[in-house]
């Protein structure tokens, strides 16, 4: 019986650099939030949140679709 991956083992470490970033990207994004619900905290439209944390979590999402899409070099010797 093969027991071989789908996905080659440089492939696999590709797709958990991409969901470290995904990872990464989602804890940026988390808090900013009030205490009490009354009083708004404009602190959740700030830089990190609005614009580091999505792009990081796309450009995670990326490396996941590239690492699972990318079959790298085969040498064919026939």
């Amino acid at each position: 019986m093969d027991k071989r991956f789908a996905l080659p083992e440089k492939n696999l470490w590709y797709l958990l650099a991409g969901l470290a970033v995904m990872v990464l990207g989602f804890v940026l994004l988390a808090g900013g939030g009030s205490d009490d619900p009354q009083v708004f905290n404009p602190e959740i439209f700030n830089f990190r949140r609005m614009y580091v944390a999505p792009f990081l979590i796309v450009a995670g999402i990326v490396i996941e679709v590239v690492a699972i899409m990318y079959k790298g070099k085969r040498n064919h010797e026939e």
